[in-house]
């Protein structure tokens, strides 16, 4: 039986995983498997970049999961530094570059093709947007180069231009670094992965922190010093000194090889796949990670969301399916949760302009509740906001903004989507109690009782 040839393209969690699924199904002699990576790292935790910037870990080897030299052990040709710069898809092939070996060019065939190429970091074409000292953050090659900006500079200012996940998180880690941190975000609040009511209460926060959050202004260019290197960020409202500057305005898929080979990309940008995560309109092509749209079971549509524990999913999924088995990604209801020094940020399935462009109308509901008994030492405030559809009273969505013990409730929220519950139903749940860690109503269950009188009050 001749052997199969499987090449992926992208040596992180989606691809890596997806290689290593397909390894431990398949025998080495049935399948030969060669995998590129243009970076110098495999097998990482992007997530943990601003933790390991902020000094909570050490790094980068700490975000490391698997090293290259482990992969290889395990019989996957893990080719790093190497580039995929074509697919061929008529003759099964893919053409890379070696970086570090004089530009190299060669061919390698396939069988089979996974396609896990991530995403990029937005980085919009202001002027001094690439000069020195200006640092999106994406990959642990970009938190080294942030960190070797920091250790040079003798200057204490840094600003932060967008204010999402990544935004409060690196302004979270350069204030731990003894720097005077501004933020800078064109919504009118921060977190626009929240409401703006929600948001408020970040930015409210974020202030609070001694981090100044300056919302609805626009970015304009960077402005540089006789050498070249960024002194000041610019805006329609005036100028932000800065001796480093961090890019946090999200990430947009990297489909750049795909769309050149003609291969089906959703309203991001990102590649269109199919439940077993094979590309539409293939059948030797698999897709997964920050370079995909997936399935939101809430409105029905695809959407991309880059977040690795979705990759890791996708690679156990395209793995299996390659290896000979079958699996499925069903979809997502849009989870996340995140942190800006002590208060907990969190949200799971739909925001209200997501909701209105569903074509669903809903109820809100926002109470404000304690992350404990209110007489136990250390109790917080804690805010959740909940949406449920009008007639149903189908959860739509929920967002929790607190301290301590916040965030990860909205695990309950996300496990209540995907039930398809109502918001009826969830007034019932058996949550833990004790009063060290929830009042005897739990604040997600308070929102649930709200947000069913506010269904029960519509339909009247």
């Amino acid at each position: 039986m001749a052997t199969e040839r499987l090449v992926v393209v992208g040596g992180d969690a989606a691809g890596m995983s997806a290689a290593s699924q397909a390894r431990r199904l398949r025998k080495p002699g049935e399948l030969a498997i060669t995998a590129f990576e243009r970076g110098h790292f495999t097998s990482y935790s992007a997530c943990g970049i601003p933790y390991w910037v902020g000094g909570d870990v050490d790094g980068p080897d700490a975000l490391i999961a698997r090293t290259a030299e482990e992969h290889r052990a395990r019989d996957i040709d893990l080719r790093m530094r190497t580039e995929v710069t074509e697919l061929d898809l008529d003759r099964g092939r893919v053409r890379t570059r070696e970086l570090d070996n004089g530009g190299r060019e060669s061919w390698t065939g396939f069988d089979k093709l996974v396609l896990a190429t991530g995403a990029r970091p937005r980085r919009p074409g202001l002027p001094g947007i690439d000069a020195p000292g200006v640092h999106g953050v994406q990959t642990l090659d970009d938190g080294q180069a942030l960190l070797d900006t920091l250790d040079a500079s003798s200057g204490r200012r840094a600003v932060v231009v967008g204010a999402g996940y990544i935004g409060v998180e690196m302004a979270e880690a350069l204030i731990r670094r003894g720097y005077e941190v501004t933020v800078l975000e064109q919504s009118t609040q921060p977190m626009s992965t929240l409401d703006p009511d929600m948001g408020a209460l970040v930015h409210e926060a974020m202030c609070g922190m001694g981090i100044e959050t300056v919302c609805g202004t626009t970015v304009t260019g960077v402005l540089t010093d006789p050498e070249g290197r960024a002194r000041a960020v610019t805006t329609e409202d005036g100028d932000y000194p800065a001796d480093v500057v961090v890019l946090g305005l999200g990430v947009r898929p990297e489909t750049t090889l795909a769309a050149t080979a003609g291969l089906p990309l959703g309203e991001s940008g990102g590649l269109l796949t199919d439940l077993a995560m094979r590309v539409r309109g293939q059948d030797h092509i698999w897709a997964g990670g920050d370079c995909v749209e997936v399935l939101d079971l809430i409105s029905g549509r695809t959407r991309h969301i880059a977040l690795g524990t979705h990759a890791n999913k996708h690679g156990q999924v395209i793995g299996a399916n390659v290896g000979g088995g079958y699996a499925t990604f069903p979809g997502v209801v849009g989870t996340a949760v995140s942190k800006v020094c002590d208060l907990e940020i969190a949200r799971t399935g739909l925001l209200e302009r997501e909701v209105l462009a569903a074509g669903l109308r809903f109820v809100t509901a926002t109470v404000e509740a304690t992350n404990r008994a209110g007489y136990y030492p250390g109790a917080r405030p804690m805010h959740v906001k909940m949406l449920a559809e009008r007639r149903t009273g189908r959860l739509l969505g929920v967002q929790i903004v607190g301290r301590e013990g916040a965030g990860k409730r909205v695990d309950i929220a996300a496990v209540a989507l995907t039930a398809g519950m109502t918001v009826e139903r969830m007034t019932a749940l058996d949550l833990g109690y004790a009063p060290p860690f929830s009042p005897v109503w739990d604040p997600v269950l308070v929102a649930a009782r709200k947000a069913a009188g506010a269904v029960r009050a519509a339909g009247a």
